[in-house]
This record gives structure tokens, sequence and C-alpha cells, in this order.
């Protein structure tokens, strides 16, 4: 599961830029293509936070869609996958959104 590692290094990185400070809410934007399991950071993240500045502090996920530009017919499309088609049937797809894991904010006390 390397959600735990992702975690872990998102508890570790939000601590030291908190400065010692105690963090209330962190917010994430882990989007649907990035192969991390938005579920499992949540649970991890209570058991990583644990004795941290973080403890007790909210986390909030926003899982931005996958989005792609199909070259055939100009449209941008909502993809689920990498093996999406586009509606005019076309795989011809760039992967433009959707591959995001990143720490949008943080509020500290």
């Amino acid at each position: 599961m390397h959600e735990l590692a992702i975690t872990e290094s998102l508890v570790e990185a939000v601590t030291e830029h908190a400065g010692g400070s105690r963090v209330m809410r962190v917010s994430l934007e882990i989007g649907k293509l990035s192969g991390v399991v938005a579920d499992s950071v949540r649970f991890c993240f209570d058991v990583c936070t644990r004795g941290t500045s973080l403890d007790g502090a909210t986390l909030e996920i926003v899982e931005p869609p996958g989005r792609a530009f199909c070259r055939d017919c100009n449209r941008e499309v909502e993809i689920e996958d990498f093996f999406a088609l586009c509606a005019c049937g076309s795989a011809n797809l760039e992967v433009r959104g959707g591959r995001e894991l990143r720490i949008r904010e943080m509020e500290v006390e």
C-alpha cells in the first residue's frame, strides 16, 4: 500500500511547513488518474498524525476527474481511466488532468 508512504510524506511536509504550530486542517488534491486511493489516504492520515502537530486535524480531499483532449474531434472529455475512448470513438487522447497529487492548503492555529 503506497498510500501509507505517501501519507507519511504528506505529514512530514506539513509538519515542517507549519514550523511547530498546531495544524487544524489539511486540504489535498488527489486526481482520479493519480493511482492513489483517496479512502486509503484518509485511513492512513489518522494513523500517521498521532502524536504530531497534525493530531486531530481535519483532512479534506478534492478528487478532480480525469480529463483528456481528443486530437481527432478537438473536444475535451472526462475520462475514468487511461483506456478511455472519446464519444467520437477515438482513442487518440491527450490526458490533461486527473493526475494531480498535491497539498492545496493547510490551516494552522
